[in-house]
C-alpha cells in the first residue's frame, strides 16, 4: 500500500512539475496582437503612407492564413513540422529520434512542433534561457498537445506564422515579406519560403548559411540561385513598393500610437501631382537657390484637403519639419483680405486711385518707410493694379484708411491664427506681410475668397466634422477681389503678360516674398480647387536669385493644370450687388476699361484727388535717405531736388533754417556733408513736414 502511495505520490509531483502555463484562447490572441505600424489610407482606401510607432519589435497587422501564399505555407510546415497535421501537438516519433540520437551521442535533433512553439511564444517562460532540461521540455509539450485541445490545426499555423521571429526585429510573416522581399505574405514564391524557413533556426544567420539551409530544404539539384537571392534579401534596405510614403510629415501628425488606420481625405493621384511639381521646381531652382517647399491642395466645396507636402528632402537640411505647417512670414499674400476690406466698407473701389509715392509714417519705433519690391513707384495707380501688381505704398495707404487693429482682427476670423499680438505690435508692416502664417491657414483664407468670403475649417480626414463656412467677407467684395487677382492686365506692369501666373482659363492667383527673400509664396484658386504653394529654406537663410514668378508661382501652375486637366476653371457667377461701369481715368492714368463697384459707389470717370485736398509734405527726399558725393562729378552738377505735394502755394521750404524759397519752385539743393533737416513751413512759420537725410 505504501508503495502505491510513494508511486501516486510520484506521479503527483511529477505533475505539478511539469503543469503548463494557462495559455489564452485563439480569439484573445488575436484581440492581443499590437502592430508596431500605423497606417494612412487616402479618401478612396488605398495606402499611401505608413508609420513605425512602436520601436520595441516590428509587427504589421495580423495575418489570416488564407493571405499567407499555399506554397509559402507548405514550405513552412515542411520546414518546421512535417507532420503537423497527423500529431496532437506532441510528435512522438520526433521525440524518439531524438532520444536515440542522445543515446547515442549524435547531435540531437529538435523535436518542437509548431504546436510547441506556438505554446511558448504565448507563455515566454517555456522558451526562456536555460529552459533545455527535461522538466522544461515537458511543460513544453503538455502546453502544445493542451493547446491543440483548444485550437484548430490552421488557427495553429496562423498564429507561429505571425508569432514567430524571421530576421531582426521583423516578427510575423507580414513583416519578414515587407521587409525582406517588398511583398505581402500572398505574393511569397517557393524560393522566397525557402529562404523564410532557412532563416527559422537562426534569424541572424549570413547570406552564406541561410543559401545552404535553403538548398538543404528545397532537395534541388541546382541550388546555385540562393547564394544571389539570399545575398540581396539580406542585403540594403530595399524599395519597398507596398509603402509609398507620399505623405511622410501627414504621418508624423496623425500617425501617433501602433495599429491606427487612418482614412484621410487626401487623394493619392493629387497627392502624386503635387509632390512631381515640387521636386521638378526644386531641381529646376538648384540646392544654392531654395531647398525646401511645400504643396497644399483643397477642394473648395468640401473644404478637404486632397494634396499635403511637406517637403520631398532632396537638398533639404530639415527634412523632417512639414513645411505646410511651419510658420512663416507671410509677405504681400495678406493684401487681398486688406483690399477686400477696405472696398467692403466703401473706402475704395477697385478704380479708385491710389498715391504709389514715397511715404514715412511715424511710429512707436521711429519712421516706418515701406518701399516697393523693385525700390521705384509708379506714381498714381488704381487699387486693381495696385493688388494685382503688389505695389507695397499704396496697401500701406490702404491699412491707413482700414486701420491696423481692424485689419489684424478680419486675418483673425480668417483663419490666421499665429497672428497671437494686437495689431500695434505688427503696426504699418501688417499690410506688407510682417505676420507668421502656414501654408495650410493660407489655403484656408483664399478658399474663403473662392467661397464668396465664407471662411471654413480645412478636413484632413474622414472623421473630421463637416463645418459650414461663415460669413467673414462680403460676398460682394470677395468676387471683386477675385477678379482682380484673375486680371492678367491689372498685373501686366508687375509681373508681364505671359508669367506663370497665367492659365488657360479662370483661375486667381497671388504670390508673396517675405523679407530678405526668406519666403516665397503662391497662393490662388479656380472654382473648383485652392492651390497654395510655398518656396524658401525651412532653416531660415535667404534664397539666392528667386522672386514671386520664378519660386513658387511654377509649381502653382504645374499643378492646377493637371488638376483643370479635363475641365478648365469658370469665374464664379457674379453675386447681385454688383454695378458693372465702363469707366475713363483723368489725366490719362490709366488705360479705359470695364469696372466692377458695390451697389451705389459706381463712376464713370475717376480722377485723382485735387491739390487743394492732399496735406501739404515733402515727397523727396525721403527722411532718412543716405546720399553719396561722386568725387568724379563736378560738386555744381550733384543737386538734390526737392519735391512737394498737396496744396503748397505760400508755404516756404527751410535747409538747416536756412531759407530756399517758395516750396512749389523745386530747387535743388547742393548740401554739404553732414546730417541736414529740411523742413516745410506755412505762412505763419508752422512746420508743417520735416524730413532728415544725410549727404556723405
Amino acid at each position: 500500500m505504501a508503495s502505491v502511495v510513494l508511486v501516486a505520490g510520484g506521479f503527483a509531483a511529477a505533475d505539478w512539475a511539469t503543469l503548463p502555463p494557462l495559455l489564452p484562447d485563439y480569439a484573445k490572441t488575436r484581440a492581443a496582437w499590437a502592430p508596431s505600424e500605423s497606417w494612412l489610407y487616402d479618401r478612396s482606401g488605398v495606402l499611401i503612407d505608413s508609420a513605425r510607432v512602436d520601436y520595441q519589435a516590428r509587427r504589421l497587422a495580423w495575418t489570416p492564413l488564407d493571405k499567407v501564399s499555399p506554397v509559402a505555407r507548405e514550405v513552412l510546415v515542411a520546414a518546421e513540422d512535417r507532420r503537423f497535421r497527423a500529431h496532437g501537438g506532441i510528435d512522438w516519433l520526433a521525440v524518439g529520434g531524438a532520444l536515440r540520437d542522445r543515446l547515442e551521442g549524435k547531435r540531437s535533433r529538435g523535436a518542437s512542433t509548431l504546436s510547441m512553439q506556438v505554446a511558448a511564444f504565448l507563455s515566454p517562460e517555456l522558451a526562456a534561457p536555460g529552459s533545455r532540461g527535461w522538466r522544461e521540455k515537458l511543460r513544453q509539450m503538455r502546453a502544445g498537445a493542451a493547446l491543440e485541445q483548444r485550437w484548430s490545426k490552421d488557427q495553429i499555423l496562423e498564429a507561429y506564422l505571425n508569432l514567430a521571429g524571421f530576421r531582426g526585429e521583423a516578427q510575423g510573416i507580414g513583416a519578414a515579406a515587407l521587409g525582406l522581399f517588398g511583398k505581402t505574405p500572398a505574393a511569397l514564391t517557393r524560393d522566397d519560403a525557402l529562404l523564410l524557413a532557412a532563416l527559422l533556426p537562426d534569424p541572424r544567420a549570413d547570406a552564406a548559411q541561410v543559401a545552404a539551409r535553403a538548398c538543404a530544404l528545397s532537395h534541388d539539384q541546382d541550388c546555385r540561385r540562393f547564394a544571389g537571392l539570399a545575398a540581396s534579401m539580406l542585403g540594403p534596405a530595399r524599395s519597398l513598393a507596398l509603402d509609398p510614403g507620399l505623405a511622410p510629415h501627414l504621418s508624423d501628425m496623425l500617425l501617433t500610437k501602433p495599429g491606427l488606420r487612418i482614412t484621410t481625405t487626401l487623394d493619392a493621384r493629387i497627392q502624386r501631382v503635387a509632390i512631381q511639381a515640387l521636386r521638378h521646381q526644386l531641381q529646376e531652382l538648384g540646392g544654392t537657390r531654395a531647398r525646401d517647399g511645400a504643396v497644399v491642395v483643397v477642394d473648395n466645396a468640401s473644404g478637404d484637403v486632397l494634396a499635403m507636402v511637406g517637403g520631398i528632402g532632396g537638398a533639404s537640411t530639415a527634412p523632417q519639419v512639414n513645411g505646410a505647417t511651419a510658420y512663416r512670414q507671410a509677405g504681400s499674400t495678406l493684401k487681398p483680405f486688406l483690399y477686400a476690406q477696405a472696398i467692403e466698407k466703401g473706402y475704395l473701389t477697385a478704380a479708385s486711385i491710389l498715391d504709389d509715392s514715397p511715404v514715412q509714417l511715424d511710429t512707436a519705433s521711429g519712421l516706418y518707410v515701406p518701399q516697393n519690391y523693385d525700390k521705384g513707384f509708379k506714381g498714381p495707380v488704381s487699387a486693381r493694379n495696385a493688388l494685382a501688381g503688389s505695389l507695397n505704398v499704396p496697401a500701406v495707404r490702404t491699412l491707413l484708411l482700414v486701420g491696423v487693429n481692424s485689419f489684424h482682427d478680419r486675418l483673425w476670423d480668417t483663419g490666421y491664427h499665429g497672428l497671437t499680438e494686437d495689431g500695434d505690435y505688427y503696426g504699418y508692416s501688417l499690410a506688407l506681410g510682417s505676420a507668421e502664417v502656414t501654408l495650410m491657414e493660407q489655403a484656408a483664407a483664399y478658399r474663403s475668397l473662392a467661397l464668396g468670403g465664407r471662411w471654413g475649417p480645412l478636413r484632413l480626414t474622414k472623421d473630421d466634422a463637416h463645418v459650414a463656412p461663415r460669413p467673414v467677407t462680403t460676398p460682394q467684395a470677395a468676387w471683386i477681389v477675385a477678379d482682380i487677382l484673375a486680371d492678367p492686365n491689372a498685373r501686366a506692369g508687375t509681373f508681364g503678360l505671359d508669367s506663370s501666373l497665367r492659365l488657360p482659363f479662370w483661375a486667381a492667383a497671388k504670390t508673396g516674398t517675405s523679407k530678405a527673400m526668406r519666403d516665397n509664396w503662391c497662393v490662388g484658386f479656380s472654382d473648383r480647387f485652392t492651390v497654395a504653394v510655398w518656396v524658401g529654406n525651412l532653416e531660415g537663410d535667404p534664397m539666392r536669385a528667386v522672386s514671386g514668378t520664378s519660386g513658387a508661382a511654377p509649381v502653382w501652375r504645374d499643378v492646377m493644370l493637371a488638376l483643370h486637366r479635363e475641365v478648365p476653371g469658370r469665374q464664379p457667377e457674379r453675386p447681385a450687388g454688383i454695378d458693372e461701369r465702363r469707366i475713363t481715368f483723368a489725366d490719362h492714368v490709366e488705360q479705359p476699361r470695364a469696372e466692377y463697384f458695390l451697389k451705389g459707389t459706381a463712376m464713370d470717370q475717376v480722377a485723382q484727388a485735387p491739390m487743394a485736398a492732399r496735406r501739404p509734405r515733402i515727397v523727396n527726399p525721403v527722411s532718412g535717405s543716405v546720399y553719396a558725393l561722386d568725387p568724379d562729378i563736378p560738386r555744381d552738377r550733384q543737386g538734390l531736388s526737392v519735391t512737394v505735394s498737396g496744396e503748397v502755394i505760400g508755404h516756404r521750404l527751410l535747409l538747416d533754417k536756412r531759407d530756399l524759397g517758395a516750396a512749389d519752385s523745386r530747387p535743388l539743393v547742393l548740401a554739404p556733408r553732414g546730417r541736414h533737416t529740411l523742413a516745410l513751413v506755412d505762412l505763419g512759420g508752422r512746420v508743417v513736414d520735416q524730413v532728415l537725410f544725410t549727404v556723405r
